[in-house]
């Protein structure tokens, strides 16, 4: 009995769990009002992860490309990044940000991409006297880490390039929630609003759930501003909700500008909900407000209804990124479940090392894997393994055909999920997003019984 951390054994991927950095560098550009991120790369390096935007949230989002073909692989690319540049700013102007995110064909031939951009700022300068545009470096081969990894790099570059001095302070708080979905974003600034606390959430992603406005208009863009990113250094203090996606950007404003850095448990289910609005109240000295002791206890009562009659000892297998995974294995500790797999999809050294993972190792009374690295054929390798007897699957939708060919219920979390409607719009995080949670564990659950006739009759008298 107890928890196991391991690594997958082949050299090879097969399906893989994530995407590469430039597309997790992609997800952090959008979340920057006039933003259009420039992709110094082939172009299905955009098309695809355009693809994946699109069939997540069922929008559409700008990112460019600056279209390599063989002739920059021979004699480099330096022309296309500034004619890509160019391009933008003349089309666009109310363009404020371009982040020109490598790839790994610009890494291996070896671009100079810091030398470009100065270039391009000189261009602009000369061609568009007065107008400012944040040209930003961000560096992400897809041939090491992830989409989770591009997403900390490219958040972390645009502060390093907007945020370039400290002014008067603003009495915020800088909020780096990591890749979440806008329900998840509208919560956490509910939760702020209603403890009086003024935030910056990065990146505020609430109009990716874009409104269809009566002049038949649809405006899908990021919320977050250079004038936020600016006034970052200015900050009271920074809190990371995800240790793998923020909490680099954190650091480095505390490095740099003296801005407490705080990482806290990600806000998956009740006790890390509780560990992260204890820690904003102790910053700001702001009272946690009866309204959200009122939604806690309405979410406990919801999951009392559901733990130990349905949920005790069912034997869960996770997948996804790996502050969402943990997070969620915590969770299911909560009501009673019984995390038996972890699976986190990248090269990160430091996943070993995790405390939540190491507290899980010491306290484990059950056979408990983590596989660093992994991909979605451990999945289904273990699934198909009787000695897991996995009852449940939580991951995002790339893992559904092992779900389907087991006849295990899955629910969806994480990114991308396109089988089921309007799931980024639902918080998973804080007392609503557990209660949300639980309950959609709950009917999936009620749903396979009744598909398999397995003592469905439990429904009747429930």
């Amino acid at each position: 009995m107890g928890c196991e951390i391991t690594n997958r054994a082949r050299a090879g991927v097969i399906n893989p769990m994530y995407d590469c950095q430039p597309a997790g560098a992609q997800y952090a550009g959008i979340g920057v009002k006039d933003c259009i991120p420039l992709v110094h790369g082939g172009q299905g390096c955009t098309m695809f992860v355009r693809l994946l935007f699109a069939q997540h949230f069922k929008e559409n989002f700008d990112v460019a490309s600056t279209s390599l073909h063989e002739d920059s692989a021979v004699f480099g690319g330096h022309q296309r990044i500034r004619d890509g540049v160019m391009t933008l700013v003349r089309r666009y102007p109310q363009l404020r940000v371009i982040p020109v995110i490598t790839t790994c064909s610009t890494e291996v031939i070896g671009d100079d991409v810091e030398g470009n951009i100065a270039a391009c700022r000189k261009m602009i300068k000369e061609e568009f006297p007065g107008r400012k545009v944040h040209v930003v470096p961000v560096h992400t081969p897809s041939f090491k880490s992830s989409q989770v990894g591009g997403y900390a790099e490219c958040l972390q570059a645009l502060i390093k390039t907007i945020a370039t001095a400290k002014a008067a302070p603003n009495g915020k708080l800088n909020v780096f929630p990591g890749w979440v979905n806008p329900g998840d974003v509208v919560l956490l600034k509910r939760y702020m609003s209603e403890m009086g606390v003024p935030a910056t959430v990065f990146m505020d992603t609430e109009d990716f759930d874009s409104p269809t406005l009566p002049d038949k208009s649809i405006h899908t863009h990021g919320r977050t501003t250079v004038e936020d990113i600016a006034g970052s250094p200015n900050a009271l203090a920074s809190v990371s909700l995800a240790r793998y996606e923020g909490a680099s950007s954190a650091q480095y404003l505390q490095t740099e500008f003296n801005v407490p850095a705080h990482v806290v448990p990600t806000p998956y289910g009740i006790a890390n909900t509780d560990a992260m609005l204890r820690k904003i109240s102790e910053i700001t000295g702001k009272p946690i407000p009866d309204s959200l002791i009122k939604e806690r206890g309405i979410a406990l009562d919801a999951l009392q209804d559901l733990a130990h009659m349905f949920f005790a000892d069912k034997r869960v297998a996770l997948f996804g990124h790996p502050d969402l995974v943990i997070g969620l294995a915590q969770f299911c500790l909560e009501v009673e479940m019984k995390p038996v797999l972890l699976l986190l999809g990248d090269d990160n050294s430091k996943y070993k090392k995790d405390p939540r993972i190491l507290e899980m190792k010491a306290t484990a009374t059950w056979d408990m894997e983590v596989v660093c690295n992994a991909d979605l054929w451990e999945l289904e390798t273990r699934i198909k393994n009787p000695d897991h007897k996995i009852d449940l699957i939580l991951g995002h939708s790339k893992g559904r055909y092992v779900a389907i060919d087991n006849n295990i219920p899955m629910v969806r979390v994480g990114f991308p999920t396109f089988d089921r409607a309007g799931l980024y719009r639902h918080p998973t995080m804080g007392y609503q997003g557990a209660m949300l949670l639980g309950e959609t564990i709950a009917n999936t659950l009620f749903a396979h019984m009744e598909y398999t006739k397995d003592r469905e009759w439990i429904l009747n008298t429930w």
